[in-house]
C-alpha cells in the first residue's frame, strides 16, 4: 500500500512529465502578469520580466500577447494608467506627481498613453472626474473606471 507522500510524488512527476510547453509557459506568463500587477510602480521592462521567468524578451512578448491580447509593456502601462486614474480622481496630487508615483519616468509618454486609453488628457480627467466615483464602493468604482486597452478609447467629438 502506498503512502500519501508517495502518491503526491508520483502525481507531481506525472504532471511534470506530461505538462506541455504551452501549459508551462502559461504558468510563467501568469507569474509575469501578477508581478506587473504587484510592482507596476517599479521600473519594469520586458527584459527584466523575461529574466524573472528564464525566457527571452522576444518569446515573452509573443507568448504574452498570444495569451492576453496585448504586449507586456502595454499591460504594464494599462495598470499604471488605471492607478493614475484613481489618484487623479482623489485630487490631491498634480499630474506630474501622479506620473512619477505610478512608475512612469516621462510625463510626455504618460500623458500620451493616458489620452490613448482614457480619451482625455490627465489634466482634463482630473478636473472633470474628481467626484465621478463619490459614494461608490471601491470594487464598483474600479470596474466602472477601468481604462480601455489597445487604444480603443474614442476621443470626444465636439458638435
Amino acid at each position: 500500500m502506498s503512502r500519501p507522500a508517495d502518491r503526491v510524488a508520483t502525481y507531481d512527476s506525472h504532471v511534470t512529465r506530461s505538462t506541455t510547453p504551452q501549459l508551462r509557459d502559461l504558468g510563467l506568463l501568469r507569474r509575469v502578469r501578477d508581478r506587473i500587477d504587484r510592482e507596476y510602480a517599479e521600473p519594469l521592462d520586458v527584459e527584466a520580466l523575461a529574466r524573472g521567468v528564464n525566457m527571452s524578451a522576444g518569446h515573452l512578448s509573443r507568448e504574452f500577447r498570444r495569451a492576453y491580447g496585448e504586449s507586456p509593456y502595454s499591460y504594464l502601462m494599462t495598470r499604471r494608467i488605471e492607478r493614475a486614474m484613481a489618484l487623479l480622481r482623489r485630487g490631491d496630487l498634480s499630474v506630474t506627481e501622479v506620473c512619477f508615483t505610478v512608475g512612469c519616468s516621462s510625463l510626455g509618454t504618460f500623458s500620451t498613453r493616458f489620452t490613448e486609453l482614457v480619451g482625455v488628457p490627465p489634466s482634463v480627467y482630473r478636473r472633470d472626474h474628481a467626484s465621478a466615483t463619490e459614494g461608490m464602493p471601491s470594487c464598483v468604482a474600479k470596474q466602472v473606471t477601468r481604462p480601455i486597452r489597445n487604444r480603443e478609447a474614442q476621443s470626444v467629438r465636439r458638435t
